[in-house]
């Protein structure tokens, strides 16, 4: 359809014999498409992810839009295994006890305030008896 489409980078017509689709109805001149964060050119050699008809390369999408831990901030890359408490999502060496530091294992008692890990022994028991888990 090269000459009909509108370009989603600059919004001028597409007359180029190539054009690069990334959605079904969002197109680009090979040029425009760029990652709207850092400025580096996507093509069909690097992933690129879409959000509110903006496109991102890897890296700045998972920097802005991605889970990131609870404890330190960082992003989570596709390999990382990580432990959840309530809807917060930790790195495994992040998941310890606010005060006394010891990392937490799965099935080991903890109590969440807030953002705060704390273990069983620096909370004590549940309030309810019941262990939080």
């Amino acid at each position: 359809r090269p000459g009909l489409a509108l370009c989603a980078g600059c919004g001028g017509r597409i007359q180029d014999p190539f054009l690069l689709r990334v959605s079904p109805d969002l197109e680009w001149h090979v040029a425009c498409l760029k990652c709207a964060e850092c400025g580096q050119p996507l093509d069909e050699t690097c992933t690129c992810f879409l959000r509110d008809g903006k496109a991102y390369c890897k890296r700045d999408y998972s920097r802005l839009f991605g889970i990131k831990c609870a404890q330190c901030r960082a992003a989570f890359s596709s390999s990382d295994l990580v432990m959840r408490a309530r809807d917060h999502v930790y790195h495994l060496e992040c998941f310890r006890c606010a005060a006394c530091g010891r990392q937490l294992l799965p099935g080991d008692q903890f109590c969440l305030r807030e953002r705060d890990l704390l273990c069983r022994a620096d909370h004590g028991p549940p309030p309810d008896g019941a262990a939080a888990r």
